[in-house]
C-alpha cells in the first residue's frame, strides 16, 4: 500500500453489483424494439454507465422518456440475472469498520438506487450517496465525484483533498470522472477485460483485492 485515503467512493453497477448482463441485454432488446437496429453486446456495453435518460439519443431515439421507460421494463424482465459480486458485502463492512469515510457516485437515479434489494444491504456501509438527480453534470464529468467529496468533507468537519480520495469503478466514464476530479482510480475487472488503456492506479478482480487497496500496511 503506497498511500492512505480518507474517502473511498464506489460506483455500483459493474463494481459492487453484477448488473452487466441484465443491463446490456435489456438495452439491446430496447434498441431492437424502438429503433429497429441490432446492436452487438459489446457495442451496447460501451453505453453502460451513462445516465439512462441519455442513452436513447445515442441510438437516434429522441423520446428519452419513452426509451427509458421501455428499457426499465426490459431490465425488470431480465433482473433474475442480477447478483452482488462475491464477497463485496463483507468487504464493505470491514472497510467501514476501519473508520474511513465511504460513498457512492452512480448514474442510477434515486428510484433505481432505493429499490434495489441487494444495494439496500450495502447502504449502511456507504455514508454519502450521489445519484443522477444530485448534480447538473454527470460522469464522465467530475462534478458527481466532487459533490461527494464536498458532502464527506462537511460531515467530517474538515476538507478532504481530491488526492485523499479513491474511486472504484468499471468503465471509461468512471476513470475519466476520477482523473478529472484529481482522484485515484481503482478498476473493477471482475470480467477480465483488462485495463483497456484506462490507466488505473489499481486493478482488482475480486473482493479481497478491492479491500486490499485500502488496507493499512501496518495491518498486513
Amino acid at each position: 500500500m503506497e498511500k492512505m485515503y480518507k474517502l473511498a467512493v464506489f460506483d455500483i453497477d459493474g463494481t459492487l453489483i453484477d448488473t452487466e448482463r441484465t443491463g446490456v441485454e435489456s438495452l439491446v432488446k430496447t434498441i431492437r424494439e424502438l429503433v429497429g437496429k441490432e446492436v452487438p453486446y459489446e457495442e451496447a456495453y460501451k453505453a453502460y454507465g451513462i445516465p439512462s435518460s441519455k442513452v436513447g439519443s445515442l441510438y437516434g431515439y429522441e423520446d428519452g422518456q419513452k426509451f427509458l421507460e421501455r428499457w426499465e421494463e426490459n431490465f425488470i424482465s431480465l433482473s433474475h440475472h442480477i447478483k452482488p459480486f462475491p464477497g463485496v458485502l463483507p468487504a464493505l463492512r470491514r472497510i467501514k469498520a476501519t473508520g474511513i469515510a465511504t460513498g457512492v457516485v452512480t448514474s442510477r437515479n434515486r428510484m433505481e438506487f432505493d429499490y434495489d434489494d441487494y444495494l439496500r444491504e450495502m447502504v449502511p456501509y456507504l455514508d454519502h450517496r450521489v445519484c443522477s438527480e444530485d448534480t447538473v453534470l454527470h460522469k464522465p464529468h467530475p462534478e458527481p465525484l466532487l459533490h461527494c467529496i464536498k458532502m464527506a468533507s462537511e460531515a467530517l468537519g474538515e476538507p478532504i483533498l481530491p488526492e485523499e480520495v479513491i474511486y472504484f469503478g468499471d468503465t471509461a466514464h468512471d476513470a475519466a470522472c476520477a482523473r478529472d476530479a484529481g482522484c485515484d482510480f481503482a478498476l473493477a475487472d471482475w470480467k477480465g477485460r483488462g485495463a483497456r488503456n484506462l490507466q488505473p492506479r489499481y486493478v482488482f478482480a475480486d473482493a479481497a483485492q478491492m479491500e486490499a487497496v485500502l488496507r493499512d500496511p501496518t495491518d498486513a
